[in-house]
């Protein structure tokens, strides 16, 4: 009798072994997952809420979870694996409009971080100049118009040594 219970026990205990170990990653006990929060703003600072925001394994590429920022543009992705990763807001198109930098998640750790767009060039800042692709066009048309060099006409503002 005394083996029959001993045995019950053990697969008692392997049962609900099994059951712990499926909630949480191999080699990794609940204790030691680590979190990442933070913020999505626009380019100006200002609050990105509401927009889908994604945590990205970089080592195999794939994404880990998805959420969606508050109305201040808080998020955070708990229960995360030591690891390499990045955070990606989406558009509602589903490309990715900005990414941070590489976060370097250790066992236990909370890290913050911020995700913010790039600032947009309206339509047609090219036409009035002042963006590298119209200096471009500037130069190659000066070229096929037999446009050597040019010069500054006038004297000198700095003083020359």
């Amino acid at each position: 009798m005394a083996i029959m219970t001993r045995s019950v026990l053990l697969i008692i205990t392997l049962f609900v072994a099994s059951g712990a170990a499926a909630q949480t990653p191999l080699g990794t006990r609940s204790s030691v997952l680590s979190s990442i929060q933070g913020n999505a703003v626009t380019s100006s600072n200002a609050e990105l809420g509401n927009t889908a925001v994604r945590l990205r394994d970089v080592r195999f590429g794939r994404i880990v979870d998805t959420q969606v920022s508050d109305k201040t543009g808080a998020f955070t992705f708990k229960a995360v694996d030591p690891g390499s990763y990045i955070v990606e807001v989406m558009g509602q198109d589903r490309t990715v409009l900005a990414a941070t930098q590489v976060l370097n998640v250790n066992a236990g750790q909370a890290l913050s971080t911020v995700v913010k767009l790039p600032f947009k060039i309206p339509p047609f800042a090219g036409i009035l100049g002042n963006s590298t692709p119209s200096a471009a066009i500037v130069t190659t048309e000066a070229a096929a118009s037999g446009v050597l060099a040019t010069t500054t006409a006038g004297d000198p503002v700095s003083p020359g040594k």
